[in-house]
């Protein structure tokens, strides 16, 4: 993990800005952790996919630290895609996971950026 932003209030400049590991020029998995209920992750996955978005649940083996606890009915997921990082599309994808979360009764809570190292 090279980014992680899990502050709705810092811009993704100054998440971006404050990663020693991210190298803008190559791509990178943007994860945004989000929480549906049940009944609305066939329909997530679906609008997702559309875009290029892979919807998958968290593993739930703690090896992710998700950014929140589900209240009860809430399923944690990650919607992921390839993209080089940049802080216009890292805002406009937040903006966009927080209502499409919002439409579906849910809550997008952060998201993280995965990179490989060097070599």
């Amino acid at each position: 993990m090279v980014v992680s932003a899990f502050d709705e209030t810092e811009a993704a400049s100054a998440v971006l800005a404050r990663s020693q590991q991210w190298t803008p020029e190559d791509a990178a998995v943007l994860r945004h952790h989000v929480l549906l209920p049940q009944e609305s992750i066939s329909r997530a996955a679906e609008l997702l996919e559309q875009d290029g978005w892979r919807l998958r649940p968290d593993p739930g083996d703690g090896s992710v630290p998700f950014g929140a606890e589900p209240e009860p009915g809430e399923q944690p997921l990650f919607a992921e895609r390839v993209q080089k990082l940049d802080a216009l599309h890292c805002s406009q994808e937040s903006s966009r996971m927080a209502g499409l979360a919002q439409r579906l009764h849910g809550r997008a809570v952060g998201w993280v950026a995965l990179q490989n190292g060097p070599g």
